[in-house]
């Protein structure tokens, strides 16, 4: 408890030094129980530097994902967030707390993950402390199963809209659900639903969000390092944090508009893929066709380059192709 409390102190502390007996009176504890609880969240990763006859402060650039430093940013009081350090995966866990009847706002933030998940069950590249990887437990009333696509497409305009209001990037969408920053992939997002076996409306939704927030020591693996990116070019100070709340932040303003769709424009908008030629993939090969545009259900309209032919794809993978 005294390092938590001791983490929201120094989070708030706007770089201004905190003695150690200024510290001590604030917690109610000994001037040894802080230095034992500053050793402690040094060996946690947190950058403290303590100046003699000053105290305490968290360095310039400090960045450690943790509960009091996204609720700092946070402007909303709908999510209960809980931070991790390395976990299997936020979805499956945050699907657990689902299934035993947690309230919609839970909130799970992870540093890496060991079992991270894709689309269409493909490992997902989860590193220790570059990336964010959290789910959002999300309980619409009488959603159904198309209805359920929104929150996907949502969650891809908030995720734009969280990095151009943290960074000074501009970020893109490819269909349906990846974000994309100078022309390569910063983020994944994978919706897992429930529904229920009485009406088949929606249960709950698992929202969860994979975003490399810096790029990897050493660099991506070399099969990742032609599309993946990073939405920060050097460690920022509360970077993940600050992040992870304006999404937070950006879900919330777009989750009480879903129903009325009007983010699609600006999906539409950020949608690169529109206008363009591209290859569709299916079981028995790929089949290539110009991007019409996205209709008000999240589905892509296409127009076959083989026949000319027009339909909608509700999923898929497609990879972009140059215009001939």
């Amino acid at each position: 408890m005294v390092k938590e409390d001791l983490v929201k102190i120094l989070e708030n502390g706007g770089g201004e030094y905190l003695s150690g007996e200024q510290l001590a009176k604030r917690l109610g504890v000994s001037r040894g129980a802080v230095w034992k609880a500053i050793e402690s969240l040094r060996g946690d990763g947190y950058e403290i530097e303590a100046v003699t006859n000053r105290g305490y402060r968290l360095a310039d650039g400090c960045d450690v994902l943790s509960r009091q430093g996204v609720e700092k940013y946070l402007k909303t009081s709908f999510y209960r967030v809980e931070t991790a350090g390395v976990v299997t995966s936020t979805n499956t866990l945050v699907r657990a707390r689902a299934e035993k009847g947690e309230k919609e706002g839970y909130v799970l933030i992870a540093g890496g993950q060991t079992a991270g998940r894709g689309r269409m069950e493909r490992t997902f590249y989860s590193p220790e402390d570059t990336g964010l990887y959290m789910s959002v437990l999300l309980r619409p009333a009488r959603y159904s199963a198309q209805e359920a696509v929104r929150i996907t497409t949502a969650a891809a305009v908030a995720m734009c809209r969280a990095i151009e209001d943290v960074s000074e990037n501009k970020a893109e969408i490819k269909w349906v659900n990846d974000v994309f920053v100078g022309g390569k992939k910063v983020c994944g997002i994978l919706t897992e639903a429930s529904f229920s076996v009485e009406n088949g409306s929606l249960a709950y939704v698992v929202l969860g969000v994979g975003v490399n927030a810096y790029e990897p020591k050493g660099g991506f693996p070399e099969e990742l390092r032609p599309v993946a990116g990073a939405v920060y070019p050097s460690r920022q100070g509360g970077g993940k944090c600050r992040l992870a709340a304006a999404f937070l932040d950006r879900l919330f303003a777009l989750y009480g508009d879903l129903a009325c769709g009007g983010y699609m424009d600006d999906y539409r908008r950020r949608c690169f893929v529109i206008g363009n030629e591209a290859d569709v993939a299916f079981a028995e090969g790929k089949r290539r066709a110009l991007v019409l545009g996205v209709d008000g259900e999240c589905r892509l309209i296409v127009r076959w380059c083989d026949d000319g032919s027009e339909t909608t794809l509700a999923a898929g993978e497609i990879s972009l192709r140059p215009c001939q």
